[in-house]
This record gives structure tokens, C-alpha cells and sequence, in this order.
């Protein structure tokens, strides 16, 4: 039985799965694209930053504030003209990528002001006195000091990705949630709703045991 359940909805289910890596990963990777920089500057623009603008800080906390209130199913039709613009459609695992940064970028600048602001103020006064520049100190300051917690983040950021594109399938959107929404909800197929959810959760397990590893290895704190 079981070897008949997946000769038939094996394929499909692989195909899911790898179309929900997909959508995690890239979106992962631009998610940062556009949250690193904006947490970033949240820090170095804070009263207590390196270079506080209370302007520049107040605008992109609204702006961050605005979009992470909106719930990803609400933004998944919202964005629609523009997953058109940029894709061509409206529909898939690419379409659904579109959605994905837009709502993982200011969860991602939080995550990122957050771990940011865990630095020693020590650490970064001593480098002023040394006479480091603001880059200078972003890049081999803050940074790297806030590497561990930054790579945890990454770690929490893919899972929540991961489950908001298992929501994208209730519009289309592909990968696993699609097929748990066609087969498992409107086909009343209990059996490939239960091993669409065993398979996300494996994949959530899998990505975090890989992230919480290099963090590990790569916390100075540790050497």
C-alpha cells in the first residue's frame, strides 16, 4: 500500500518539495538582500547608534512596522500587479517569491537590528578611538562580532519563510502547500495532507540542525 501510494504521488510530492526549497532559499537570499541593509541602518540611525538620525530612524521603523503587521496571505494578493510586472504571472514558485521577500525583508531588518544591538558598546567605542570609519566598523565591528546571532537568525528567518510559502498554496503558489491544499483539502486525501506536513516539518528540522551547526562552529566565543 505504501509502495502504491508513493509509485502514484511520489513524483509529485518530490517535485513539490523541491519547488519548496526553491522558494525558501532564493527567498531567503533576497530577503537579505533588502533586510541586512535596513537593519543596518535602524542600528548605526538610533539614538544610541554610531550615527543617530532620528528622521531617517522613524521612517523605516513605520515602514518596517507597516509591512511586517500585514498578514503574508493578505500581502500575497495585495502584490499581485506587481508579482505580474516582475514575473508574468501570478501563479507558481516563482511568482511566489515576489510576496516572500517583501514580507521576510523587514522581518529580516528586525532580526538584524536586534543581533546588531547585542554588540559590546565597548567594543565599538574602542574601535572610534582608533579611528575607524562607519563602514569600517559595520562590516568588521558589528558584523562580525554579531555573526553567531546573525546566523541564528538566518536559521529562524528560513523556517518562517518556509511556512509562509506552505500558505502560499492556498492562492496557487506551489511547492507543498499547493499540494496539500488540492489533494488534501478539496480531494479529502487525508493521507498526502499528513505526508506534506511530515515532509515540511522534516525540511524545517533539517534547515535548522544545518543552520544552528555552522553558527556553532563559527562562534568565537567558543574558540
Amino acid at each position: 500500500m505504501i509502495r502504491e501510494f508513493f509509485n502514484q504521488y511520489g513524483p509529485m510530492l518530490w517535485e513539490g518539495t523541491l519547488d519548496t526549497l526553491y522558494m525558501t532559499l532564493v527567498s531567503t537570499f533576497f530577503g537579505y538582500v533588502l533586510g541586512l541593509p535596513i537593519g543596518i541602518i535602524l542600528t548605526v540611525t538610533d539614538q544610541d547608534g554610531i550615527h543617530p538620525n532620528k528622521v531617517v530612524y522613524r521612517v523605516l521603523d513605520i515602514i518596517v512596522n507597516l509591512l511586517r503587521s500585514v498578514p503574508f496571505l493578505i500581502l500575497l494578493i495585495l502584490v499581485i500587479p506587481l508579482t505580474k510586472a516582475i514575473v508574468g504571472k501570478s501563479y507558481g514558485s516563482s511568482a511566489t517569491i515576489v510576496p516572500l521577500v517583501i514580507a521576510a525583508a523587514p522581518f529580516i531588518g528586525r532580526m538584524v537590528e536586534s543581533s546588531l544591538k547585542e554588540v559590546d558598546r565597548g567594543v565599538i567605542e574602542a574601535a572610534q578611538s582608533m579611528g575607524a570609519g562607519t563602514f569600517t566598523i559595520i562590516f568588521k565591528v558589528l558584523l562580525a562580532e554579531a555573526r553567531t546571532s546573525l546566523l541564528v537568525g538566518v536559521t529562524i528567518v528560513t523556517g518562517t519563510i518556509l511556512g509562509y510559502s506552505a500558505m502560499a498554496g492556498t492562492v496557487g503558489g506551489g511547492g507543498l502547500g499547493d499540494i496539500a491544499i488540492r489533494f488534501g483539502y478539496y480531494r479529502y486525501q487525508t493521507d498526502i495532507m499528513i505526508v506534506t506536513i511530515v515532509i515540511l516539518v522534516a525540511l524545517v528540522q533539517v534547515l535548522q540542525a544545518i543552520g544552528m551547526y555552522i553558527s556553532q562552529k563559527l562562534d568565537h566565543r567558543k574558540a
